[in-house]
């Protein structure tokens, strides 16, 4: 080994140690002598961001806030649409998209449909459905025109299931 190579090793090996000392300096975990302090570095609890996922305390108009659509349409839409696989949901964007479903009774359609909640209160237009349809024919799967009337059957359905869950939950109260 040269000279010089030799000089480089204690260089690095006071780096090395240097930046395995830094890293166990957290302000993540707390000394015998000071208060538990939370993972995330956020001593105070009003700061930072919360998202209640399961519904836990807090003032309930901040938490229907949080969400971005009505929690009402949102169930009532998820509900609704059971009977169709689901391919994503986005419950902050208020979008819940389905996968192709095919009928036992019409196996040459297939039905998939997108619903956009639009909106945080539980309004007839907070509602837009999307349905889409396909024909299998001699090449494959191809679009097909929809009753114009399904979508707004689906939308009338979730708003009545909507306004089912709105006033069973007063009914609780």
């Amino acid at each position: 080994m040269t000279r010089r190579g030799r000089n480089i090793w204690p260089a690095a090996a006071a780096l090395a140690l240097v930046a395995g000392l830094g890293a166990c300096a957290s302000k993540g975990d707390s000394g015998p002598n000071e208060a538990p302090r939370s993972r995330t570095g956020v001593d105070d609890p009003g700061t930072g961001i919360s998202v209640p996922f399961f519904g836990g305390g807090g003032n309930r108009n901040q938490q229907a806030n949080q969400i971005g659509v009505n929690s009402f349409l949102w169930r009532a839409a998820l509900d609704t649409l059971s009977f169709m696989p689901l391919a994503s949901n986005d419950p902050f964007g208020g979008v819940i998209i389905t996968d192709w479903r095919t009928d036992p009774n019409a196996p040459t359609e297939r039905f998939k449909m997108t619903v956009y909640i639009l909106d945080t209160r539980l309004r007839a237009d907070g509602v837009k459905v999307n349905v889409f349809k396909q024909v299998n024919g001699v090449n494959g799967w191809v679009d097909a025109a929809v009753d114009p009337d399904t979508p707004i059957q689906i939308e009338n359905a979730i708003l009545t299931r909507a306004r089912q869950l709105r006033l069973s939950t007063l009914g609780e109260k």
